[in-house]
């Protein structure tokens, strides 16, 4: 089992972890607070995680939106997990991304995670 030792993100200061995940603030934040939460065991999906760890990396979250609620005052949260490269993502390290998001930040913020391709839905028509 790969442990975190073997992870791009071991080096990184961390927000707060518990069994089988830690946080820690995006090095290319997007936002103020912007935050991942990591397993601890390296594993590229997060589907790849047996359902302890998946259940820890979803409590952490919890947690996390806590601390940045209290450090940061953000008006709302968008979540995201770029799951294979075809999906955006660079580290085959899986982690879930917290995007604090503040009022003012976007002309339009509704649709939020659907913007990430253009919209072909029809869903703010």
């Amino acid at each position: 089992m790969a442990l975190i030792e073997n992870s791009p993100f071991f080096d990184k200061e961390q927000i707060a972890e518990n069994k089988y995940a830690f946080a820690i603030y995006d090095g290319f934040p997007i936002s103020k607070g912007h935050s991942l939460i990591i397993p601890k065991r390296v594993v590229s999906s997060i589907f790849d995680l047996d359902d302890e760890e998946y259940f820890f990396l979803f409590k952490l979250t919890k947690d996390v939106k806590l601390i940045l609620k209290n450090k940061f005052n953000p008006d709302a949260f968008n979540f995201g997990i770029n799951d294979g490269e075809k999906a955006g993502q660079t580290i085959q390290h899986a982690h879930l991304h917290i995007i604090p998001r503040y009022r003012g930040d976007l002309p339009d913020p509704r649709g939020g995670v659907r913007n990430i391709l253009p919209d072909i839905s029809g869903y703010l028509k």
